[in-house]
């Protein structure tokens, strides 16, 4: 899936959470868990690996010329719970 995110945010939400949008991106390229975070707008929270640490994603799924492609909304290092989470549901 293609993913697009703003590089002003992707550098604000480093600064912040420690990890990037653009780091984000590398979840949706191996084993991970989605489920929705809010109905509106309608947003999805995945949990997976990127740059070795297990993180989360905000995203939101667009529609542009090309097809659908995911938004990537905000990234954290995943917390304990959903460290559990992905290890329930892995």
């Amino acid at each position: 899936m293609r993913c697009r995110f703003s590089r002003k945010k992707s550098g604000d939400v480093k600064r912040k959470d420690g990890v990037s949008l653009k780091e984000a991106q590398e979840i949706f390229d191996q084993v991970h868990i989605v489920d929705q975070r809010s109905d509106d707008p309608e947003q999805f929270r995945a949990i997976g690996w990127c740059q070795g640490i297990l993180c989360s994603v905000i995203f939101e799924i667009r529609d542009d010329s090309e097809g659908q492609y995911y938004h990537l909304v905000t990234a954290w290092k995943a917390t304990i719970d959903e460290e559990q989470s992905y290890a329930e549901n892995v």
